[in-house]
């Protein structure tokens, strides 16, 4: 823990919505800053988004595509959370409980990267096939 977090340790409540979503942007920024899988999901969500305005896709394909990327997203996160407080409870021990609670959430981020692949081609497969015709 460095010094700038020694300073700010909160041991009660939030006592406002807006100290809540100061810790939620601190949880973000850490995020970007620490997690390199995190920050290649947004690069890839972007030029997706930027195919997808070029395409000019309907609505629907809209909603489809940002599930898919908050699913991604949100299964990235989840998997931080597991892999810090595992490494919070065991250490530097090798412990196999703490293995499989590793690699279940990696699955889990897997399977979501793998939703988000199908609906990208779902999506974007017929537009390319029709662009070479």
């Amino acid at each position: 823990m460095d010094s700038k977090d020694k300073q700010k340790q909160q041991l009660d409540k939030n006592k406002t919505f807006f100290q809540s979503v100061g810790h939620a942007l601190d949880g973000i920024k850490r995020l970007l800053l620490e997690e390199r899988n995190f920050r290649i999901d947004l690069v890839v969500a972007i030029i997706v988004l930027t195919f997808a305005i070029i395409m000019r896709i309907s609505i629907n394909e809209w909603l489809w595509l940002f599930a898919a990327f908050f699913s991604v997203i949100g299964s990235e996160v989840l998997n931080t959370v597991v892999e810090n407080v595992v490494d919070l409870i065991v250490g530097h021990h090798f412990d196999s409980l703490a293995k499989r609670a590793k690699d279940v959430a990696a699955g889990g981020v897997l399977l979501s990267a793998l939703f988000a692949v199908i609906i990208g081609m779902l999506i974007f497969v017929p537009r390319f096939i029709t662009l070479l015709k």
